[in-house]
C-alpha cells in the first residue's frame, strides 16, 4: 500500500462544522507526522473531496492555506506536492512576513482609524457602512476578502493621511492573503464582521478615542488567531 492511500486509510469523512479548518488540520497533521512525506504528490481535488465528504472548493481553501504556510507547492500540470514537514516560522505573503504585517499595522491602522472618525467625509462614511452591510450578506470567502480588503483602505483612505493611505494600499496584496488565511482556516469571518461595524460606528460618532480602541481590538484578534494557525507564541513587544 502507498504512503497516500496508506494515509487516507487512516482519516475519515469531515463532520466538524469548519470543514476547511478540519480538512487543512487533517493533512497538516499527516505532514507534519511524517505520514506524507515530503515529495509525496498529494491526491486530486476530487478524490480529497470525496474522501472527507466535502465540497472541492472546501478542499482548495485547505490546499492553499497549507501552500501559504510552505507546507505544499502545487506545480502546474503537474499537482500538489509535499515540499516540507517543518516549514519556516516567519510565515510569508508575497513581500512581507506575518511578523511584518502584526508589528506594523497597530502604527498604521490603529492611528488611522482614529484620525477617520474625525476627518471621514459623508461619501467615505456612506461606504464603509455599506461595505459592512456588504460583508454581513456575503457568504462566498473570497468576495468577503476582497470587501475587507477594501474596508481596511477605505478607513486609511478617510484619515487624510496619505501616507498611511500608501502603506496600506502597497502591502494590500499580503493583507488580502492574511485574510484570506484567517477567515478560513479560523472562521473569523462573523466576529470580523461585528468588529468592523463597531470601528464604523465609532468613526459615524465622531469619536477618536472610540475608533481606535475598536481597531486596536481587532487587530489583536487577526494577531492571535495568526499565531495560533503557524504555531507560534505571541510575538515579543
Amino acid at each position: 500500500m502507498s504512503e497516500v492511500a496508506d494515509w487516507l486509510s487512516y482519516t475519515r469523512p469531515i463532520s466538524r462544522k469548519n470543514a476547511a479548518e478540519a480538512v487543512f488540520d487533517d493533512i497538516r497533521s499527516a505532514i507534519t507526522s511524517g505520514r506524507l512525506a515530503v515529495g509525496t504528490r498529494l491526491p486530486a481535488e476530487s478524490q480529497l473531496a470525496g474522501h472527507y465528504g466535502v465540497s472541492r472548493p472546501i478542499v482548495r481553501e485547505a490546499l492553499r492555506s497549507l501552500q501559504t504556510l510552505g507546507f505544499t507547492q502545487t506545480r502546474t500540470g503537474s499537482g500538489t506536492f509535499v515540499v516540507t514537514s517543518t516549514p519556516s516560522p516567519e510565515l510569508h505573503y508575497g513581500g512581507y512576513s506575518a511578523r511584518d504585517l502584526i508589528e506594523a499595522r497597530p502604527f498604521i491602522e490603529v492611528p488611522a482609524a482614529g484620525w477617520a472618525a474625525l476627518r471621514r467625509t459623508d461619501a467615505q462614511l456612506a461606504r464603509l457602512l455599506g461595505l459592512c452591510d456588504e460583508m454581513d450578506r456575503q457568504e462566498d470567502p473570497y468576495k468577503w476578502v476582497q470587501l475587507d480588503s477594501e474596508f481596511h483602505s477605505m478607513i486609511a483612505e478617510a484619515s487624510g493621511n496619505a501616507v498611511f493611505a500608501k502603506i496600506v494600499a502597497d502591502a494590500r496584496d499580503a493583507l488580502m492573503r492574511q485574510s484570506e488565511l484567517v477567515n478560513m482556516m479560523a472562521q473569523r469571518r462573523v466576529a470580523s464582521n461585528v468588529e468592523h461595524r463597531q470601528i464604523v460606528e465609532a468613526i459615524v460618532a465622531g469619536s477618536e478615542q472610540a475608533a481606535i480602541a475598536a481597531m486596536e481590538a481587532h487587530l489583536g484578534q487577526v494577531e492571535r488567531v495568526v499565531t495560533t494557525i503557524i504555531g507560534e507564541d505571541q510575538p515579543q513587544r
